[in-house]
């Protein structure tokens, strides 16, 4: 194995985790800057109000996107098996 093709390895695995992580992120985001908004419009202060909705937001984007998750990630496990004795010369 080479160091290219080592370094190539690396960057699609931190790619894959980045386009994995990126619809949770998108709606844990939505979800606690909605619920900002409400707190500074109602000047409500509890710091604890936040947790909830990031929680229910990352289960729907779990149930959202989970199939596609799991796609990406076998396809890119079973790639990786498949040329592995390419990766190996």
């Amino acid at each position: 194995m080479t160091d290219a093709l080592a370094m190539e390895l690396g960057r699609n695995a931190l790619v894959l985790t980045l386009q994995i992580s990126l619809p949770i992120l998108l709606f844990s985001l939505v979800a606690g800057l909605v619920v900002s908004i409400l707190q500074a419009v109602t000047q409500i202060q509890e710091f604890t109000l936040t947790f909830i909705p990031k929680v229910l937001a990352t289960i729907l984007a779990l149930a959202l996107f989970g199939s596609w998750m799991l796609n990406l990630i076998v396809s890119f496990t079973t790639n990786l098996f498949v040329n592995l004795p390419n990766y190996l010369k």
